[in-house]
């Protein structure tokens, strides 16, 4: 036959819709910004291919990892990718340029030999991308550098199955043989044996060198790709004269080829590869994978897409893990549940727990957005279900559930101690579940059971309160030993929202008009209120200290910035003042005395502390306080209007 070229069929990609998967993954939470290179491996198959098909490289989520199980029809390719930050990075990238620096990558591995013991050197590929995150839309290209070299067949013959058969069996023998797989897809054939290139140099350039090439594609007649570089690498050698035995296991004809090099080789290697379209042109493809993902894990990865981003640049050290993995229990599903979930949901929490008692009213949804009109409807939907419901129709793979009971209140008699010890229990075991409480509810007594319940099992604990226009946000105290309170005597551990008081918490629900029934405030302060508290949980957890540490005012407190204890807001002159408050020992809800009395009666003293008016007081001793200011408030008005009074007096004016 009359000499030609020799005829290479080219190799196309194919890629799994878990490698942009994991890519992005990749990108958000380790590449960040570093485009440099990145190691990864793809596959070949040479058994299973179809008719007519040229080689197929295929890469998936694996390709990313360093150890990767590989069947007996495949060989691994190595490769790099270079995923550049912007399109624009992308756009400006010299193609020539990059293909060429790829090319030198192989022509190196030629020179120092290298090629020899690792086949894969000479069979590399490469991907150049861009990676749209927020709409997982991928910009890629791939390319197989091959060095330009110039050969003429003198023969191509096909060959018969009676041909063939001596060699199948040392076919079979050498892809089983102990040597790495990299060594297996070319070798040397010695009469009947098969040799791996890294004796080449027992065989004379001067001779016609036999070797054997496993081929990956199906179109009869075409060698693929991956041999280009192999026969670069022997005529750098001074192989002049090849004999290719071209093997396939794909029922398509074996054939052999006779060659010789036609042009030496140039000084400055030259390389192709850049991968063509389905309409044969040169050109990047785009792969769009948002419908080709299960939404439910396109919207897990697009909840923290933000929050990575802050890693990036703005703040690298922020803990997200800890903020992911804690479980939030809200007391309250009202106005301020529903902005703190909202928030937490935000910030990439995905356990949060409703509690409340009551129903959503036609007066909710404007001011409460987990509510809708239709929740009203038929005496309206119990809030802290229809709550956990529309947290999971925002994001479905948040854990939320919601708990229809009522929290045991301070000076609120107990009147179906059946169905009241129930719901006690059931709040133990919620906050004890729980690695952070809000207390979130309208009244203050609501809030002194929880109070108490968190510092006996040192929880997290932040309230948030309104006023018309105005708010409270805070967070609790905690003991740093919780087994031994004796020990805590005179710790000088923060405040929580009952220590400023000097009376126990008690009715303040009864007889109420309609303007008191109802959280009489400004719009906007329940945003303000709630947002302030979901970001002072978060700053809390980047402490090491946590619920323990003190407050500061420092910007270094945390990587978020400082760590006050109380946040009060005034919108009439839009003033928020930082303030802290210590322990108070005769605290109602988190001094020893009652600390010590829960842990030893549990519901009996929740019991007493509803049933009787004054016996927190009288247990704390702030009964005793009011008695003895009583006196002195006495003296110093006879003081005041000159009276007289004894030296034994003194004590309370000096």
């Amino acid at each position: 036959m009359t000499s030609m070229d020799i005829p290479y069929s080219q190799i196309s990609s194919f890629v799994n819709s878990s490698f942009f998967q994991k890519l992005s993954q990749l990108k958000l939470n380790k590449y960040k910004l570093d485009d440099t290179d990145k190691a990864i491996v793809g596959s070949v198959d040479f058994k299973f291919i179809g008719k007519n098909q040229p080689t197929s490289l295929s890469v998936d989520e694996s390709s990313f990892s360093d150890n990767i199980t590989y069947t007996q029809a495949q060989f691994p390719v190595k490769g790099i990718l270079k995923n550049l930050n912007t399109v624009e990075d992308f756009r400006k990238v010299d193609k020539n340029e990059f293909l060429q620096s790829q090319g030198l990558v192989v022509h190196n591995s030629i020179q120092d030999r290298s090629c020899l013991k690792d086949l894969s050197k000479l069979t590399r590929f490469f991907i150049l991308s861009f990676s749209d995150l927020k709409g997982f839309k991928f910009i890629y290209w791939f390319g197989f550098p091959s060095l330009v070299s110039k050969w003429k067949v003198n023969k191509l013959i096909g060959l018969s199955e009676s041909q063939i058969e001596p060699y199948e069996t040392k076919l079979n023998e050498w892809l089983s043989a102990q040597l790495p797989i990299e060594q297996k897809q070319a070798f040397i054939i010695d009469g009947l044996d098969f040799k791996s290139f890294d004796q080449l140099s027992s065989f004379s350039p001067r001779d016609q060198l036999i070797i054997g090439f496993i081929d990956t594609s199906s179109i009869p007649n075409k060698c693929s790709t991956q041999l280009r570089n192999i026969l670069y690498m022997l005529a750098c050698y001074g192989y002049e004269n090849i004999k290719v035995y071209n093997f396939r296991f794909n029922n398509t004809t074996s054939f052999t080829l006779d060659i010789t090099l036609a042009e030496p080789l140039p000084f400055q290697p030259k390389t192709t590869g850049w991968e063509r379209t389905a309409q044969g042109k040169l050109g990047p493809k785009l792969a769009d994978i948002g419908a080709l993902v299960d939404p439910a894990r396109l919207a897990d990865q697009s909840v923290d897409l933000n929050l990575k981003l802050m890693k990036w640049r703005v703040m690298p050290e922020l803990d997200l893990d800890i903020i992911k993995n804690s479980k939030v229990l809200l007391l309250g599903a009202g106005t301020l549940g529903s902005y703190v979930s909202r928030v937490l949901l935000g910030y990439g929490v995905r356990h949060i727990t409703f509690v409340d008692n009551g129903k959503v009213s036609f007066s909710n949804p404007v001011r409460q957005p987990l509510f809708n009109f239709t929740d009203c409807l038929e005496g309206g939907a119990p809030k802290a279900e229809t709550a956990a419901k529309a947290l999971k129709s925002i994001f479905p793979l948040i854990t939320s559930q919601g708990y229809n009971l009522e929290v045991p209140m301070a000076g609120h008699p107990v009147t179906d101690e059946k169905k009241q010890y129930e719901d006690y229990q059931k709040l133990v075991t919620l906050i004890k579940e729980h690695d952070a409480v809000f207390l979130l509810m309208d009244s203050r007594e609501t809030r002194w059971l929880p109070t108490v319940l968190c510092n006996v099992f040192d929880k997290i604990c932040i309230t948030a309160a309104l006023g018309f226009d105005s708010y409270l946000v805070m967070r609790h105290g905690s003991l740093f030993n919780t087994e031994n309170l004796e020990a805590e005597e005179n710790s000088h551990r923060l405040g929580c929202y009952f220590c400023n008081d000097i009376i126990a918490p008690k009715d303040s629900t009864t007889d109420r008009t309609l303007d008191q029934m109802c959280t009489v405030t400004r719009p906007g302060v329940a945003l303000l209120a709630s947002s302030l508290a979901a970001e002072l949980f978060v700053s809390i957890l980047q402490h090491p200290l946590k619920s323990h540490a003190p407050a500061s005012l420092h910007d270094n407190a945390t990587v978020l910035g400082c760590l006050p204890q109380q946040l009060r807001g005034f919108l009439h002159n839009f003033e928020t003042s930082k303030l802290e408050a210590n322990n108070y020992e005769y605290c109602s809800a988190c001094s020893i005395q009652v600390l010590n009395e829960y842990k030893s009666r549990t519901w009996d003293f929740v019991k007493d502390a509803l049933n009787e008016n004054n016996y927190l007081e009288d247990l704390t001793g702030l009964t005793k306080v009011k008695q003895e200011s009583e006196i002195a408030e006495k003296k110093i008005q006879e003081f005041e209007h000159g009276l007289e009074f004894s030296d034994e007096d003194s004590e309370w004016i000096n």
